[in-house]
C-alpha cells in the first residue's frame, strides 16, 4: 500500500512548516492549503515556494471560502491542521469546527489529526483558569469530529522544546541566562520536553499506522522526562558554570498573573499546571500509545543535545 497523501493546514506556521518538512521527507506526497489571505506577506510566500520547489502542491483554499476548503480536502487521504491557537477562543475553534464539516462532507479522509500538540485536553478537567478554555475549546473539537465519525488521532507532543528548554523552563524566556535562574516551587516537579522536529516526524509517522487510529499519541522520550532542577543542572554542566536561583513560590507565580491581558494568564495558567502542578506527568499512559515506543527508529533530540546549541 502506498503512503497516504497528505494536506498540511497552516504549513507556513511555527509547527507547520516543520510538518511539511517531515511529510516531505518521509515521501508522501504532501499539499499545503495556500490562502489567498497571506497577500505580500513575503516570507510566507518564499517558504510556500521553497516547499513547492521540494515538491510539495500548493493547493488554493481558504476558511473564508468553504467550497474550496471541502475541493482541498477532496485531493488528499490526511488533513493535518497546524493552525496557530493564540486567537484564544474567538477564532481557532471556529476554524476547526469549519474544517470538521468539511472533512465530513468530502467523505473520503481516512485521518484527521486536528491542531493540538499540547497536553493531553481529556486529562485536564482541574485546569487552572483562565487557561482552561483552551482544553474545553480542543474537546469541543474533539466532541465534532468523533460525532462525524471521522477517524482521528491526537498528539499529546506536551512541552515545545524552543519555548521551555531555551529559557530554562522560564515563562516568558527562550534563551538560556548564565548567570541566574527563577525556580518553580522546589523545582523538581517533572515535565516532559519534546524538539519541534521531533514533534512533526512522529506525528507525520503516525498517520499510516492503524495502531494510532481512533486514539491519543503520547509523546514522551524517556531521556526528557525531567525537572526543571535537572534542566537547570545540564545547562550548568555545559557551561561550566552554577547559576544564581531564585525561588517563586506557587503562591507568587499566581499573584503575578494579576492585571496582565487575558493572552498572557492563559500562557502562565498553563505554566502553572506544568511546572507546579506537574499535568504532564501525574498519570499513566496505556501500552502502545507512546511515540518513541511506536517508533524507536526515529533518533529523537535529547534535552542536552538541545542545550548544546546554546552553549
Amino acid at each position: 500500500m502506498g503512503k497516504s497523501k497528505v494536506l498540511i493546514i497552516g504549513g507556513t506556521g511555527y509547527l507547520g512548516k516543520r510538518l511539511v518538512k517531515a511529510s516531505l521527507a518521509l515521501g508522501h506526497q504532501t499539499f499545503i492549503l495556500h490562502r489567498p489571505e497571506v497577500g505580500v506577506d513575503i516570507e510566507k510566500i518564499e517558504l510556500l515556494i521553497s516547499f513547492k520547489m521540494q515538491g510539495a502542491h500548493l493547493v488554493h483554499g481558504s476558511f473564508s471560502d468553504y467550497n474550496s476548503l471541502v475541493e482541498a480536502v477532496k485531493l488528499v487521504d490526511v488533513v493535518v491542521c497546524a493552525i496557530s491557537g493564540v486567537h484564544i477562543r474567538s477564532h481557532s475553534i471556529l476554524l476547526q469546527l469549519k474544517l470538521v464539516q468539511a472533512i465530513k462532507e468530502a467523505g473520503n479522509v481516512k485521518r484527521f489529526l486536528p491542531s493540538e500538540f499540547g497536553t493531553d485536553p481529556a486529562r485536564m478537567q482541574n485546569a487552572t483558569e483562565p487557561g482552561k478554555v483552551t482544553f474545553v475549546d480542543k474537546m469541543v473539537v474533539r466532541k465534532a469530529i468523533e460525532e462525524a465519525g471521522i477517524p482521528f488521532t491526537y498528539v499529546s507532543a506536551n512541552c515545545f522544546a524552543g519555548y521551555f528548554i531555551g529559557g530554562l523552563c522560564q515563562f516568558g524566556k527562550i534563551l538560556p541566562s548564565r548567570d541566574s535562574v527563577v525556580i518553580h516551587g522546589n523545582g523538581n516537579i517533572k515535565a516532559i520536553y519534546v524538539t519541534e522536529d521531533d514533534i512533526a516526524t512522529y506525528t507525520i509517522k503516525t498517520i499510516d499506522d492503524p495502531r494510532t487510529v481512533n486514539k491519543t499519541l503520547y509523546l514522551r522520550p524517556p531521556k526528557n522526562i525531567l525537572s526543571q532542577r535537572q534542566v537547570v543542572g545540564i545547562w550548568e554542566k555545559l557551561i561550566g558554570k552554577e547559576l544564581h536561583k531564585v525561588t517563586l513560590s506557587k503562591e507568587d507565580f499566581l499573584a503575578s498573573m494579576k492585571d496582565l491581558d487575558y493572552a498572557q494568564e492563559v500562557g502562565l495558567s498553563h505554566y502553572h499546571d506544568v511546572c507546579y502542578e506537574g499535568c504532564l506527568t501525574n498519570f499513566e499512559i496505556g501500552d502502545g500509545d507512546e511515540a518513541s515506543q511506536l517508533y524507536p527508529e526515529v533518533n529523537y533530540t535529547s534535552v542536552e543535545d538541545f542545550l548544546k546549541r546554546y552553549a
